[in-house]
């Protein structure tokens, strides 16, 4: 129960902002960690690798994943948050662990991919599951469904250099300062700003 003491929930009507996973090293193990599970590897790449909210993430249904495949400019899918359309597309880490997903079973197309005993995954369900494979490597901080998508923008923005306004567009946020924050990168780069020599 919240506020009773366990530091893993917060207090009642305060909340804990989920992080990025920052390390590629943690990226490359929890894929290990993962590897002989086709529904996890698949969740937890497609995740880090396309920006979806986990909501439009769980909706993926089969017929959108060979849609997205079969076409090298990806497809269209509306989010369900904003209405809007955006288009998806699959680099080759998204495109294998996708074809490995759909080789499990026989999927029709209005199928959601990603299924559990009872049904579609639901977004506690991967909540729970992005903060036990983060738990099972040792990954020190507060990690949940969102940070899929922000470990996506994290190492857009850190590893590949994409720029603010570029990320901002992406995420739909107002400001570049509201995004800074959400990729918990506003003091980091505060700081680079310093080290600079003159």
């Amino acid at each position: 129960m919240a506020g009773n003491g366990n530091r893993n929930h917060p207090q009642r009507g305060s909340s804990i902002a989920v992080e990025p996973i920052k390390s590629l090293r943690a990226i490359a193990t929890i894929k290990k960690l993962l590897a002989d599970s086709p529904r996890n590897y698949a969740l937890f790449v497609v995740g880090i690798n396309t920006a979806l909210r986990g909501c439009d993430l769980l909706s993926l249904t089969a017929g959108e994943v060979r849609a997205i495949l079969a076409d090298p400019d990806g497809a269209a899918k509306r989010e369900r948050k904003t209405g809007k359309k955006r288009r998806l597309t699959a680099n080759g880490a998204v495109r294998k662990a996708l074809l490995g997903l759909l080789a499990t079973r026989d999927f029709a197309d209005e199928d959601q991919v990603f299924q559990g005993q009872r049904g579609p995954i639901t977004k506690q369900y991967l909540w729970a599951l992005v903060k036990g494979w983060c738990g099972a490597i040792n990954l020190p901080g507060h990690y949940g469904a969102h940070t899929l998508r922000k470990t996506w923008g994290y190492h857009q923005r850190v590893t590949y250099g994409v720029d603010i306004p570029t990320l901002m567009a992406i995420f739909g946020h107002a400001t570049q300062r509201q995004t800074l924050a959400y990729l918990c990168i506003q003091p980091e780069e505060i700081r680079s700003v310093y080290a600079n020599e003159l």
